[in-house]
Formats: structure tokens, sequence, C-alpha cells
């Protein structure tokens, strides 16, 4: 086993631009014991045929309550708590295979293609708002664009008030903050206490006036005789809202920067802008906003490249070293709008691959898509070096915190 004596924690990199990092252990083997930020000891897998393997192997179990209650210390329970822990992401088959089969019918191909005109509507509106700014002025981009999209998208599907969505997101976004500090951590905790009660009100209204939305489709959901309990539904409610709106907000922001850092694959694109689809893929590839896959430990000892994680360990899977081993990709440190391999691992793998996917993907194409037409003209307005991903918990999520650009004078219309 090699060890990695220059990391006193793994998280503790320099979030900014952990790729060098992620290539210089990618390069002493594919797994790595290592100790995270927050004091537990894990096996690290870096190579993209190993962690592909690791999604999707059965011996890796993600029941966090299992793991609490084994008291051998593999987790921290975080935040809002065990009590929300109850959805697909944290738990094995068969809940697993119950819990993705309800979700699925509430969350049905048909419902994701029905919003493609109102999220394109709300692309246009907020994008107007930017436009009404003016050519020369600094607008954030995460706050005026990135974030706000998929946030009322989410909100809009799971039928949240529009009052509501305010506090809902300010609450979200403390909660889903870096908590180094007995201060950043109460921070989170009142935002995850206004989560929690918003959710539960929601929940409550929805029962007693159901509507054409995604709560009350998901309260009402069968399977014979199956249906989520409570603690699921707020469970479910509390992944969907997390997984709807931050991941892509951050995939917009990353494509952007990424973009606009090598205007010759941005000028491919623009001049080619039916390729949007197989462009947020290696966009994906390139950047993801999720860097490492979610909580799994291991109930069987697992040989993964070369090692032996034994019964009990916690194993990361870093998705984003994986999207740029060079055993599987050529270049992987370049963008490449033109990349024929497109299996990247930015939604994972396996039977927890990514329920929102085609919903992400949807919003991806056509943000990124309207942004670069409606703005020829789009330019960073600080230097790239500048730019700050405090956003996430550094491990799980990485985002921008803000992204401050020129628009430039807006294309003509036809």
């Amino acid at each position: 086993m090699t060890s990695i004596e220059a990391m006193q924690a793994w998280g503790d990199y320099d979030r900014d631009d952990p790729f060098p990092l992620f290539a210089s252990v990618r390069e002493l083997g594919p797994v790595h014991r290592v100790t995270l930020a927050d004091g537990h000891d894990a096996w690290l897998v870096v190579g993209y045929e190993e962690s592909r393997k690791a999604l999707n192997d059965t011996r890796l179990s993600k029941d966090m309550h299992a793991a609490l209650a084994s008291g051998d210390g593999v987790v921290a329970e975080g935040l809002p708590g065990p009590a929300f822990a109850r959805h697909m992401l944290s738990v094995d088959p068969p809940d697993h295979t119950r819990l993705r089969r309800l979700v699925s019918a509430a969350f049905t191909p048909r419902r994701v293609e029905s919003l493609r005109a109102p999220v394109q509507a709300i692309i246009d509106r907020l994008l107007d708002e930017v436009e009404a700014a003016g050519p020369d002025a600094t607008v954030d981009l995460v706050g005026a664009f990135a974030f706000p999209l998929p946030f009322t998208v989410i909100c809009e599907l799971l039928g949240v008030p529009e009052a509501d969505r305010g506090p809902l997101g300010r609450g979200l976004t403390a909660l889903l903050m870096p908590t180094t500090t007995d201060a950043e951590y109460a921070k989170a905790k009142a935002g995850s206490d206004t989560v929690v009660g918003m959710l539960e009100a929601l929940v409550e209204a929805k029962q007693s006036d159901p509507g054409d939305d995604l709560v009350s489709a998901l309260i009402s959901a069968r399977d014979g005789q199956e249906r989520l309990t409570t603690q699921e539904l707020l469970s479910t409610i509390f992944q969907l809202i997390v997984a709807g709106h931050d991941t892509t907000a951050s995939l917009i922001g990353n494509a952007v920067v990424a973009l606009l850092e090598q205007p010759d694959q941005l000028a491919e694109l623009r001049s080619d802008p039916r390729s949007i689809a197989t462009a947020i893929e290696e966009l994906l590839r390139f950047d993801a906003p999720v860097p490492h896959s979610t909580f799994r430990y291991a109930v069987a000892p697992i040989d993964i490249g070369g090692e032996t994680i034994p019964t009990g360990a916690q194993v990361i899977i870093c998705l984003a070293a994986a999207n740029r081993d060079g055993d599987h990709y050529a270049r992987p440190e370049q963008l490449d709008l033109d990349r024929t391999e497109t299996r990247h691992l930015a939604f994972g793998h396996g039977i927890h691959f990514c329920l929102g996917a085609p919903l992400a993907r949807m919003e991806g194409q056509l943000a990124i898509g309207t942004l670069l037409r409606r703005f020829p003209e789009l330019r960073l307005a600080v230097p790239s070096s500048e730019l700050r991903w405090g956003h996430g918990d550094g491990l799980v999520l990485r985002g921008l915190s803000e992204l401050p650009v020129i628009p430039g004078a807006p294309a003509k219309s036809p």
C-alpha cells in the first residue's frame, strides 16, 4: 500500500484547483488509505476502472443507519441528521429497490420532459435581467443565473410555494457550507433547522391539499401495499432538493469557467450549437460538480486496485480523479468537446446512478446553450485565479461561491 504522507486529511486541499493533487495521487496508484478532514479513516479510490467497480460492488454498503449503529465510528452524523438519511442514496437493497421504484413512479420521463418549456422560460427571464444590467456591468452569474435556475425548477417540480422559496434557499445555502469552526456549524445548524421545518410543513400541506406536483405524487405513490414512510418521504424530498439544484448550479458555473478559459473550445461550441448535448457530457467529465461519491462502507473484504479493503472501512470514490484517468481517457486534463469517449462517472454508476440525470442534462444544455447564444461577448470580470470554489462541503459537493462576469453586448435579434 502506498501512503500519502503529504496529506494531513483528504479534503484539506486547494478546492479552487484540486486536479493537480488528484493527478499526483492517481500516479501513486488507484487505491489509497487516507484520513478524511472530519478525522475518520477511509480508503480512497481514484482510478477509473477501479471506481466503476467500486460503485457497482454490493459489498460496499450505503446504509448510514447501520454504519452509525455499528459503533465503529466510520461516519459522522452530519446535518440534518440520520432522520433525513432514509433516501435512495443512504440505503441498500431491498430498501433501495423499493424506494427507487416508488420515486421513479413519480419522477417520470414524461414529467421531466414537460418541464422543458418552463425551464426555457425561467432561463429567458433570468437572462433578461442579466441583459438589463447593461453590457459593461459586472454580474454574479451564480447568484443571478446558475443558482436560481435549478432552484426554481426543483421548487416548481416539488410544489414549494413561491413565498417559501427565499427562506428555503437561504437555509439550504447555510446548511451546505463548510463547517470548520463552532460559529460555522451554528450557522449551518440554524439553516438545517429552517429546512427541516419547512419540509415538514410542506408535506403536511400537501397531505391536506394535494396538487399536481412531485411531493403530492410521492405522498400518493404506491407499489402494491408499499408506500413511503414519513421519514422516507422527508428524506427523499431533501435529497431531491439538494441534488436537484446544488449540483446543477455547480455544473453551470463550472462549465462556463471551463469554456471561457479555453476560447478554442468555446468557439467550436458557438459554431455548432447543436453539439451542446455532447459538450455537456465532456464538461461534466472535465469538472464534475460532485467530485466524490457519497458515503459507502465495506460489509466484507474487497480487493480493488491491488489493495484489500477490510470489513467496516469507509470508502470514498473520487469521481473527479477517475474522470481524468489517463489509462481510460486520451489527454484527460484537456477539455475536448470532440471527445468520443463520453462514459464519465459524474452521475455515478450502477444501481445508485443519479435518477435526476435527465433533468440535470436538460437544464445544463438549455442554460449553457441559451447563455452563449444571447451573450456572444461574455467574459470573466476577474482573472480566473481569483475565482473561489467555496460552495459545498469540499468533498461531495464543489461549486463556485460566485462567478463575476461581464455579459457584453447581447446578440442582435434575427
